[in-house]
C-alpha cells in the first residue's frame, strides 16, 4: 500500500480469495473471510507517521538530567517475514534537549510505527528515529519484548519473549544512563 493511496480492500479481497483456492483451503465458514481480511489488514497495515501529529512544547529543564519514560506500552505488529503478529510491551525513554512531548505522543509513536509489516529490530529504530527528528534529545533508549507467532506456529514452535535493545546518544555513550533505564524498567509492577 503506497502511502496516502486509498486501500483498494475489493481488489485485496478478491486476491485473497483466489489465493485460498490455490491454496486448496476450503470451509464453509469462510464466506465473507477474504473481505472481512483486506479490511483488517487495511487497518493493521496501514501505518502513518506518528512525527507529523507529535506537537512539542519547551522544556523548562533543558540541560536533560531527567529521563522521561514510558515503560510497558503495549504494541502490535506484523511480522514483515510472515504476515503474522508479533505483540508485547514497549518501553520508550528519552532524554529532553529543548522539547518535550506529552506522555501519550510516546505511545502514539509506537503505535504508528507498528502499523505497517516490520521486524522487531525496525520497529525499535523507528520509534527512536522518530523521537530523535520530532525532539532531537539529548539521548533515547527503546527496549521491546515480544511474542511472536511465526516462531510459536511454525518453525521452532516456541514460546519465547524476544528482546530488542537499541540505544541512542546518551544511553549509548553513557553506561550509567542505560542501567538507569534498565532499572526503572524492570521495577515497574507487573502486570
Amino acid at each position: 500500500m503506497s502511502a496516502g493511496a486509498p486501500p483498494r480492500t475489493e481488489d485485496a479481497a478478491r486476491h485473497l480469495a483466489e489465493a485460498l483456492r490455490a491454496l486448496g483451503v476450503e470451509s464453509p465458514h469462510l464466506e465473507g473471510t477474504p473481505a472481512r481480511v483486506a479490511e483488517l489488514w487495511a487497518e493493521l497495515l496501514g501505518g502513518a507517521s506518528a512525527a507529523d501529529e507529535l506537537v512539542p512544547f519547551p522544556n523548562p529543564d533543558p540541560a536533560g538530567n531527567s529521563i522521561v519514560l514510558a515503560a510497558g506500552l503495549p504494541f502490535h505488529a506484523m511480522c514483515a517475514h510472515h504476515l503474522l503478529p508479533f505483540f508485547g510491551r514497549a518501553h520508550v525513554a528519552f532524554l529532553p534537549a529543548g522539547q518535550l512531548i506529552g506522555f501519550g505522543a510516546i505511545a502514539r509513536v509506537v503505535d504508528a510505527a507498528a502499523r505497517r509489516p516490520t521486524l522487531q529490530e525496525d520497529l525499535a529504530k523507528d520509534i527512536a528515529d522518530t523521537l530523535e527528528r520530532a525532539l532531537a534529545p539529548h539521548g533515547v533508549a527503546v527496549l521491546l519484548e515480544g511474542r511472536h507467532l511465526c516462531m510459536e506456529m511454525r518453525g521452532a514452535r516456541r514460546r519465547a519473549r524476544m528482546e530488542t535493545a537499541l540505544w541512542r546518544g546518551a544511553f549509548e555513550r553513557e553506561e550509567a544512563r542505560r542501567a538507569e533505564f534498565l532499572e526503572r524498567v524492570r521495577r515497574r509492577p507487573a502486570r
